[in-house]
């Protein structure tokens, strides 16, 4: 198997392992109203919602040919740009999930923001992202090779012989434009009144899943994903974009 193969079967098994451990995040709220931002066809979006008991799930895109497909297998997908205030009301979702979409925007504040904004004062969200402080970056760079997460093109992959192929993604939507570290993603949200509850690393390059997961636990800093879940901050005024929370409780790790 050549190069490509191996690093497409390591990229799968990653993205997989992280959605076990987003799916690990969320707490099954019966009867909520689940929201996923970046909800694509859809595919990735039910069973999170079989797995919260959600009563209603809403689902945001942008990209045409995801909708139908999406509403198709039961999300009220609203056709919204992200990088705009979102179509749904103050305080109206129970759960906000995210994965692998805060990476493609340029308005991160905007993001955290609308995220707050929507989240009900019991509600939690859960936001996942690449994480650029993961060894394979880190390597990366030592050796003069772009992140693999670090796109600097909308139309070309460059910088890196390891990097796989990508379609663009749609019209309007960047490939990647902001990659955090799980410090800075913490940090920003806790800029815009979100508490974090849960830090938690996915994934890590080039190990099979049971030794990724150990190697995650033992070391989250340096996993190839963030896995951040969050509370509303109570003190944070949701109609003021310009405050910001006096204070945030410290996080927990594991559970």
């Amino acid at each position: 198997m050549g190069t490509v193969g191996i690093g497409e079967r390591i990229y799968v098994r990653a993205s997989a392992e992280n959605r076990r451990l987003i799916m690990r995040a969320m707490k099954p709220r019966p009867g909520c109203v689940l929201l996923d931002v970046g909800c694509a066809d859809g595919a990735g979006t039910m069973p999170l919602a079989e797995h919260v008991a959600a009563a209603h799930v809403i689902g945001l895109e942008l990209a045409g040919k995801f909708i139908e497909p999406a509403r198709a297998r039961g999300v009220d997908v609203r056709c919204a740009d992200i990088t705009q205030r979102w179509p749904l009301a103050d305080q109206s979702v129970d759960i906000v999930h995210s994965n692998q979409v805060i990476e493609h925007l340029a308005e991160t504040d905007h993001f955290m923001r609308e995220t707050r904004r929507v989240l009900a004062p019991d509600g939690y969200a859960v936001i996942s992202t690449n994480n650029l402080a993961s060894w394979h970056n880190i390597v990366a760079l030592l050796v003069g090779w772009q992140p693999l997460p670090s796109h600097v093109s909308d139309e070309v992959v460059v910088g890196n012989p390891l990097a796989l192929e990508e379609t663009r993604y749609g019209e309007n939507i960047h490939r990647h434009l902001r990659i955090f570290t799980a410090r800075a993603l913490a940090g920003l949200a806790e800029a815009h009144g979100l508490r974090l509850d849960l830090d938690l690393g996915s994934g890590y390059y080039p190990f099979g899943a049971r030794a990724s997961r150990a190697m995650a636990r033992l070391d989250r800093r340096h996993a190839a994903y963030l896995v951040q879940r969050y509370r509303p901050a109570p003190t944070w005024p949701v109609a003021s974009p310009a405050a910001r929370p006096e204070a945030v409780a410290g996080s927990r790790h594991e559970e």
